[in-house]
């Protein structure tokens, strides 16, 4: 089992620690509805170190991104982070992932933890028609980065303190290299999975430690915790992001998850699986990943079956909990054709007791409802 940079942080905070994609992990440390809250009112801090990194550089690397990367490149600028996923090559995903541009020839790649490896050999495997060669123009730097994700609304005005480089004002899902906390060549990044704002940071293994005090030495005036992966999961969900595994894989394709956002059709993007989600976007899916939120009271959770009100089988739901906001069970399911309309009932089986819900818009948590 490996341990991060920061694992001995959170033994000392007296976190409960779980494995999680080979890695020792923090899952939760005061408990996930009040680390919950912090995040979403206040600013919390979660170790990503687990996440993988690939460089991808030289003059073939744009191509070889179009060719094998869902969203649009070319819609990228130096700084600008894009949300992306690798098709298959048979209508489903690889991978959901982060693509950094620093310029036309220089980009990161930022993937779940659980697939570095797959990720990797699917890299490695499309790009030798670009000319990439792998140790070279590929990198993956996954093992040599830290990575704290400073997430809530107070994130941004607590990590200014910590820098000469303004920061507040930065636009979402953009990236700044600066000196940060003492420490040069921070990759300093407007994203989270999150949905409650701040910022995700990267530094050289080595510079963990010294990361980890001063982001938690800036935070206090504001109330800053950390936050284990349990409330990383609710969160992401009160937003309706996807978490592959459960509500996207090699066997869904982005157009039946929503993400026909990430999936683009420019003239001259060539990429992996483009007349299948072409002929889905104009044609239309049979199931879609639709959010939900109980009526009645349950906690739905994966695998559940999804039913009409005749009893009939019309899905599965892919990610549930109780959310700690809203102190209602909600959900993502895939659901047949007919049953993806706003406020449409449907119900979860729990339990062998079919328990009423209704189909929402994302995010399914919206404060300002």
């Amino acid at each position: 089992m490996k341990n991060t940079a920061f694992t001995k942080f959170h033994q000392e905070a007296g976190a409960k620690m779980v494995p999680f994609a080979g890695y020792n992990m923090p899952v939760e440390y005061v408990g996930i509805n009040e680390e919950h809250i912090t995040v979403r009112e206040k600013v919390g801090v979660f170790d990503v170190s687990h996440m993988g990194e690939f460089w991808v550089t030289g003059p073939s690397s744009f191509k070889f991104l179009q060719h094998i990367t869902s969203n649009d490149v070319s819609a990228l600028f130096d700084g600008k982070v894009q949300y992306s996923c690798f098709p298959n090559g048979k209508g489903g995903i690889v991978d959901d992932l982060l693509v950094y541009r620093y310029n036309q020839e220089k980009y990161l790649l930022v993937v779940n933890a659980s697939n570095i490896e797959k990720d990797w050999n699917w890299c490695v495997a499309n790009s030798a028609k670009f000319g990439l060669k792998a140790g070279k123009d590929l990198i993956n730097a996954s093992e040599n980065i830290a990575q704290l994700a400073v997430q809530g609304p107070l994130a941004l005005k607590a990590m200014q303190k910590l820098t000469k480089t303004s920061v507040e004002d930065m636009e979402y899902y953009t990236f700044k290299v600066l000196d940060f906390a003492g420490i040069s060549n921070v990759i300093f990044s407007t994203t989270g999975y999150t949905g409650a704002g701040g910022c995700e940071i990267y530094v050289k293994n080595e510079d963990g430690a010294k990361l980890w005090k001063a982001v938690f030495e800036a935070g206090k005036e504001f109330g800053i915790k950390p936050v284990g992966l349990g409330a990383r999961d609710t969160l992401r969900l009160e937003m309706g992001f996807c978490l592959y595994g459960n509500d996207i894989n090699d066997m869904t394709s982005p157009i039946e998850a929503g993400l026909g956002w990430i999936t683009k059709f420019p003239a001259g993007k060539d990429f992996i699986d483009k007349p299948i989600l072409l002929k889905q976007k104009e044609n239309g899916v049979d199931k879609r990943l639709k959010g939900f939120v109980m009526i009645d009271r349950g906690i739905p959770r994966q695998h559940y079956e999804v039913v009409n009100a005749k009893s009939e089988i019309i899905g599965e739901v892919t990610s549930g909990t109780m959310s700690p906001m809203m102190k209602q069970g909600i959900g993502m399911a895939y659901l047949n054709k007919g049953y993806w309309k706003t406020g449409t009932e449907i119900f979860i089986r729990i339990r062998n007791k079919d328990i009423k819900a209704k189909i929402v818009d994302l995010p399914i948590y919206n404060k300002s409802k």
